[in-house]
Parts: C-alpha cells; structure tokens; sequence
C-alpha cells in the first residue's frame, strides 16, 4: 500500500470504539493505509478547540467527532447541505483547502439502520429520549423515515425545545410534543429510541423502565459498546424489534468512509470483518 490516508476520532471514553477498526478495513478493501487516532481533549490534556485546530494543521484528512462534541464541531465548520445545518451537529469533517467542511452521516445512518432491521414499515409514533448531538440527527432521520408523531424528553427541556423548533421549519406537520416523565412518553408509541449515554460503558442503567416497553413495535439505542444495554435487553425480553446502536455505527462510518476517501466499498465483507476481527488497543 503506497497511499495513507490519515484520520481521528476527538471524543470522550472512546477507548473502545471500533470506528479505527473500521475504516482500516475499509482502507484494505481498497488498498489504502489507514490510521485512525483516538483523540481524547482530557487525555491530551487540551480543549477541544485546540485538538480540533491540531488535526488542521496536523495532516489529518478527516476526523469524525462524538460525543459530547458534536454541536461544538457544527459551529467551527462550513456546512454546505442545509438539511445538517438544521440538524446542527456535526460528526465528520473534511479538511479541505479552503478550510474545514461538516457533515452527518449519523443522520443517513440511521436511516440506513432502520431500513436494514424493518424495510419500508413506517415508524409510527416515536419516543425519544435525548435531544444532544445523536440525538438532533436522529430525529431528522425519523423526520426523512416519515414520522409524524414525535415525543421528546430531556433532563435539559430547552434541548428539547430548541431541537422541536428546528424540526418544526423542515416538516412543519410534524406533531411534536415534550415531556418529562419518558414512562407516560411511552404509552401509546411504536418506537422507543435511546439517544443518552445512558447504558454505554461508564455509564451504566437505562432511560426508561421496562414496564414502559410492553406495546411498543420496536427500540433503538444509540449506544453500542455495549450492544447489549439494559435498554436492547429490557426492549427484546418486551418483544420489540430491536435496532442495536452497532447498525448505527456501521452505516454512519459507510457513509462518513465514502466522504474521507471517495471510495466504494464491499459492505457485506466490511460487515463480516467487522464482526469477526478483534480490535487491538
């Protein structure tokens, strides 16, 4: 391999993440080296802003960003696509010559993710809980998939609030409502998705009670190390349909792959891989 394509991850408690493993896959399949460095501030001991400016100036073809720093990303880049300006976060970004550009592939992702598990059957109405970076690009997903009913919660309401009326200028016929307990959120739903770090490593338990399940279609959670969070557990022991957060990540670094690169890819062999290799630290 004589081309080397260099990228990073800038995020928090990402020491398990396999978006590295990914797209050195992704890199073989094409003949292209691929490194990918974790990029944790407080490890670096620096701000995000200063390890954003240093991937800049570093070589660094493109970086994804997680949480917690998507929101701040979409405000230190040009976002040409106004559907992600709406969205207002961003967790890829090109560095270009004539400065840094934002995408969100976990918005097309998680389109991508639903239509894999359950095809063309529409969502019905959804409870989501979170309203951060994840969160925001999930809900213009549900908005692309068709929902009309969405119900919002959030620790901090005027998340909730902000991203409701974000929503409200792309589909304005979409009943969105906000609420504080996601138990009462939950009756009468066909979706439930988790879009808090509630349930990823460190942070342990789950954002709604499994007697709040029962009824539901289906479940999505964000998170996905691990994939078996109390929320996919508690949502599989209901019956529900279940989207792992792995599907999220999967189809997101497909589509965040294809902006670093330009390349295709054989998805059915990334996925195999994937599944099968283990990830060195």
């Amino acid at each position: 391999m004589t081309n080397t394509l260099k990228l990073g991850l800038i995020g928090d408690n990402i020491a398990r993440s396999r978006s590295p493993l990914l797209h050195r896959l992704a890199g073989e399949q094409n003949g292209v080296a691929v490194t990918y460095d974790r990029l944790v501030p407080k490890d670096l001991e620096l701000t995000f802003d200063e390890v954003f400016s240093s991937c800049a100036s570093a070589g660094y073809r493109g970086i994804n960003v997680t949480y917690p720093y998507k929101e701040i990303a979409a405000g230190k880049v040009q976002v040409d696509d106004p559907l992600v300006r709406a969205v207002g976060a961003v967790n890829t970004v090109i560095f270009a010559a004539d400065g840094p550009k934002g995408f969100n592939t976990d918005y097309s992702g998680f389109m991508a993710a639903y239509r894999n598990v359950r095809g063309e059957k529409p969502t019905g109405p959804v409870l989501m809980i979170g309203t951060g970076g994840v969160g925001r690009a999930v809900a213009f997903g549900l908005a692309g998939l068709g929902t009309r009913v969405l119900r919002l919660v959030d620790r901090d309401p005027a998340k909730a609030e902000a991203l409701a009326a974000a929503l409200q200028t792309v589909v304005p016929d979409m009943d969105i409502t906000i609420w504080q307990s996601p138990e009462k959120a939950a009756e009468g739903a066909t979706g439930l998705i988790n879009c808090t770090p509630v349930g990823m490593v460190g942070y342990g338990g789950t954002p709604l009670n499994a007697a709040a399940m029962p009824g539901a279609e289906w479940a999505f959670d964000a998170v996905y190390t691990p994939t078996d969070t109390q929320f996919m557990t508690d949502a599989e022991a209901a019956g529900l349909s279940t989207i792992s957060g792995w599907e999220l990540f999967f189809f997101q670094g497909v589509h965040a792959w294809a902006l670093f690169s330009g390349l295709g890819l054989d998805e059915a062999g990334l996925r195999s891989s994937l599944l099968t290799t283990g990830e060195a630290a």
